[in-house]
């Protein structure tokens, strides 16, 4: 299913890398950042993800909750964020249906892997609601953070 702005985010209740539950609505009143990525320690993510750690100021001070979004476990989170000291939550969709609901869910991945998450970057704002969305198909692309900081800069 493709996500488009304007309509109602998925709602979702994951585990983080501290095996908490985390839910969607648990961030009502305030702006999210759905980072969903394909797999911890690789290149491009850890790129992505330490570049949103080494600029989380701009946006706590935007009033939005990133959240790093992966189909790796719970246990793999955890030692990727402690080694890469990511600041923000990341969430196991180990079950991919978070992924799917979000239509950010390859097929087929690298070496034949079934069910990797794309690379993606979704604005939700206070209510709820989708204001950016954007699917890379290319796993080795980067969301458009100009983009999605401008977005959450007129919600602030």
């Amino acid at each position: 299913m493709k996500i488009e702005t304007g309509q109602k985010a998925p709602e979702f209740s994951l585990f983080n890398s501290e095996k908490n539950r985390v839910n969607l609505d648990d961030f009502n009143g305030r702006n999210v950042l759905l980072l969903f990525f394909p797999q911890a320690f690789t290149g491009t993510c850890t790129k992505e993800l330490c570049s949103v750690r080494d600029h989380i100021d701009v946006y706590n001070n935007l009033n939005a909750q990133v959240l790093g979004i992966s189909v790796d476990s719970v246990f793999t989170l955890a030692k990727y964020k402690e080694e890469q000291k990511l600041n923000f939550p990341l969430l196991s969709d180990f079950n991919k249906e978070v992924s799917k609901a979000y239509g950010a869910l390859y097929d087929t991945f690298v070496f034949e892997m079934k069910g990797v998450s794309k690379r993606s970057a979704f604005v939700i704002d206070g209510d709820g609601t989708v204001q950016y969305a954007e699917v890379l198909e290319n796993a080795t692309d980067i969301p458009n953070f100009g983009a999605i900081e401008a977005v959450l800069a007129g919600l602030k």
